[in-house]
């Protein structure tokens, strides 16, 4: 074994991937892929004929539907826990958003509803960065602290409009259920998104300063850096695009509920995590939370085919997810 470990080509080659950590993330979706058409054959042909012969990817196209939600929320994770922090309330801030939003647009209209729902995730997020910036709140209690708040609130607020009825936007059923060319309509939305945020974490001052934070937060202080000003615009930005991917789900599901998406909230730490996000902070990957995402949307749809009780599934889910978060550690030789 260990004349295997010295061997200069599984050196460099191990040395590769470490350098290159999205290969083995890639690779393992396209695993998992193959031995989703091998459960169930079929079920991942790339073309199927839909009305008036037209070809699309129907698959595909159902997987990435599914898989922007969470990775819009995935974005939230990678960019906290740049700074050794994460975010526990994106989960109910997305469904205080989609709840607001339907029950708002009836009366007051779309576009003033979409405004007030961001609204609400802008001003959670500032609430977030308040306790994390300036009070000094661990980011896991005050998040945590955040998401109990904003869910007796939206209970509260339930009861207020109880009678009210509720109205999804047109322009968010289009977004989230509507296909252009076999593709998912929520593309227009992810997509730029997607770019904003790579951009946003290897080319802009900001980005930098929440890579310095999380690698030595001291240091940086020391460097000029006013750590509680990021913190604010971190949280905040958090909290707007926990709103956004809240009204992307909403036009997906079409049903606003209480908990709309709170089941979304630890699927979106685990992708960062899968995707090489470190928790402590320093080390992050926008793109292979993106891949991450898919990876567990692939698990779900090979879970579900086993029809498994659910408290099954979830226990199973988990230890894949530590299994994966294992395996891509010891190939990449990172944390």
């Amino acid at each position: 074994m260990s004349n295997v470990t010295s061997d200069p080509v599984f050196t460099r080659a191990g040395r590769h991937l470490a350098q290159n950590p999205m290969i083995p993330l890639v690779v393992f979706l396209l695993v998992l892929v193959a031995a989703l058409e091998i459960m169930r054959p079929g079920i991942v042909t790339p073309f199927r004929a839909g009305r008036d012969g037209i070809i699309s990817t129907f698959w595909l196209g159902n997987l990435i539907k599914f898989a922007i939600p969470l990775a819009m929320l995935a974005a939230c994770q990678v960019l906290t826990m740049l700074t050794a922090g994460i975010d526990l309330s994106v989960g109910i801030i997305a469904t205080v958003a989609a709840f607001v939003c339907a029950t708002l647009a009836g009366s007051l209209g779309t576009t003033p509803a979409v405004l007030i729902a961001l609204l609400c995730g802008v001003t959670t997020g500032l609430v977030n960065g308040f306790g994390v910036g300036i009070v000094r709140v661990h980011p896991l209690i005050m998040t945590l602290g955040t998401g109990l708040i904003a869910t007796g609130c939206l209970q509260v607020y339930q009861r207020l409009v109880i009678n009210a009825g509720t109205e999804i936007p047109t322009f968010l059923s289009w977004l989230g259920t509507g296909r252009t060319l076999g593709m998912p309509n929520g593309l227009f939305v992810f997509i730029p998104f997607a770019a904003f945020i790579l951009w946003l974490m290897r080319h802009t001052g900001f980005g930098r300063l929440l890579f310095a934070l999380g690698s030595n937060e001291n240091a940086a202080r020391l460097s000029g850096v006013r750590g509680w000003q990021v913190y604010l615009a971190l949280y905040a930005l958090s909290g707007l695009i926990a709103a956004v991917a809240g009204l992307l789900y909403l036009g997906m599901i079409r049903q606003p509920s209480l908990s709309l998406a709170n089941p979304l909230l630890l699927p979106s730490a685990a992708a960062a995590v899968i995707g090489g996000t470190s928790i402590f902070g320093g080390r992050g990957s926008y793109a292979g939370a993106i891949v991450g995402a898919l990876i567990l949307r692939v698990l779900d749809t090979m879970l579900t085919l086993l029809q498994m009780p659910e408290g099954a599934r979830t226990a199973l889910f988990g230890l894949i997810i530590l299994a994966v978060t294992a395996l891509y550690v010891r190939i990449t030789g990172s944390r």
